[in-house]
């Protein structure tokens, strides 16, 4: 992967972590600076790692559903791919709508679909269906593990409470 395209899923990760984290900053006057930090950059990596690792997701899929896939290298980001991704991420702040995000997200996903069926030598279609379960799986794995942590988090806060 290039520089380019490591700080772009970079960016992209800090802008979809800042949609998520703005608005209970919002609600909750009284959060310091630095938490809100400590809270914004962990987020932005692990929202950049989870679009860096669409691509490849798509691409295991790919060689599950094919019985003989292609040999290759797989697919990768580029700074073509990303732009859109970036753009999704910027959009992604609530105001604007989940509706909104959804269609971004879905016109990246059809951006991987031509490289994988290109790389893979399947179908438009199988590729589709490869990157639309890729992209929901890492989306639910990601939520789940965000509302773990707001519950863990919640748990603390009561117990330093009582």
């Amino acid at each position: 992967m290039s520089p380019t395209v490591v700080v772009l899923l970079l960016f992209a990760g800090l802008s979809e972590a800042a949609g998520r984290i703005l608005p209970l900053v919002a609600r909750r006057p009284g959060m310091s600076r630095t938490l809100v930090a400590g809270l914004l950059l962990p987020a932005g990596l692990v929202e950049g790692a989870v679009f860096a690792l669409w691509p490849l997701t798509a691409w295991t899929m790919t060689e599950l559903v094919v019985s003989s896939p292609a040999p290759g290298t797989g697919l990768v980001w580029t700074p073509g791919m990303v732009a859109p991704l970036v753009l999704a991420a910027i959009l992604a702040f609530p105001l604007l709508g989940p509706l909104l995000h959804f269609f971004l997200f879905v016109g990246v996903g059809a951006g991987l679909v031509g490289p994988l069926a290109e790389a893979s030598g399947t179908g438009w279609w199988s590729a589709a269906g490869c990157t639309a379960v890729a992209g929901a799986g890492l989306g639910l794995a990601v939520e789940t593990v965000r509302r773990l942590v707001v519950r863990i988090s919640a748990t603390r806060a009561q117990e330093a409470a009582a």
